[in-house]
């Protein structure tokens, strides 16, 4: 069982977020792990532990993030958790990519990784909190050919298959696929692991490989701001809250309710 769980590097969802030239700026210091993929990786690590243990000594877990050398990061919190190898894509043709070319990229990394040996799984998480997008799953079972299973709540792998279970607005669905396949976890999936002592010191020294686009077989024209299908024209900083409004009720409260309602367009 081969497992590639796609991680991402993104700004700390209680820094404040920057903007610059309509981009997110992604300050080192307050760079993490996209919380949502630790749901990912997590479940990636369950289902290499259920295996039977000839088939869990021959298993690995990869951890692969299309970033700059900020998005090591994110590879070292994987680390942390128990995934044994870590990949990152790194080349100036990717840089401003939207969802499409950022899956073309993610997508050529993965049969990078098949040239070494088959990929039975493409795991990620529901979604990466910069861009809350929930696209890449579905664009990069597409892009390889495989049955996208997403949103799963409950995961289990059996005889060559993929099972899930998910829960929509009007049903709880069951969903079966064969592998390989890519699926995307929802954050009540699990509870991630909390690292031990010895994966956190041995997260800080072990290898992160680092690939270009060359690397893997990349074609420039299909990533950046260049082959990007959407483009964002402005970006401000979200307006401060307005100070909070006090109305002492002397017998009058509802009616002040039902103004502040009124003129801001609430009713």
């Amino acid at each position: 069982m081969r497992i590639v769980v796609l991680v991402k590097y993104v700004p700390d969802i209680n820094a404040e977020r920057k903007l610059a030239d309509c981009r997110v700026v992604r300050d080192p210091a307050e760079g993490t792990l996209n919380e949502l993929d630790e749901n990912a990786l997590e479940a990636a690590l369950r289902i290499v532990e259920a295996l039977p243990d000839d088939e869990r000594e021959a298993a690995e877990v990869v951890a692969l993030t299309v970033a700059p050398a900020e998005g090591d990061i994110a590879l070292r919190k994987s680390f942390q958790m128990g995934v044994d190898r870590g990949v990152r894509v790194s080349d100036a043709a990717i840089a401003g990519s939207d969802y499409f070319g950022t899956t073309a990229a993610l997508a050529a990394a993965v049969r990078r990784l098949e040239a070494e040996g088959p990929v039975d799984l493409v795991v990620t998480g529901m979604a990466a909190l910069d861009g809350l997008g929930s696209v890449v799953p579905a664009l990069l079972a597409a892009e390889l050919g495989r049955p996208a299973l997403t949103f799963a709540k409950q995961v289990s792998v059996a005889d060559g298959s993929l099972e899930i279970s998910r829960v929509t607005d009007e049903a709880t669905e069951t969903l079966t696929a064969p592998l390989p396949a890519v699926l995307s976890v929802a954050d009540t999936a699990n509870t991630p692991r909390f690292p031990n002592f010895k994966l956190i010191m041995a997260a800080r020294t072990k290898q992160i490989e680092a690939w270009s686009a060359a690397d893997i077989g990349l074609d420039p024209a299909t990533t950046g701001e260049a082959a990007a299908r959407t483009e964002t024209t402005v970006a401000a900083p979200r307006p401060e809250k307005p100070e909070v409004e006090l109305v002492q009720d002397k017998g009058e409260g509802g009616k002040a309710l039902a103004e502040y309602l009124i003129r801001n367009e609430l009713v």
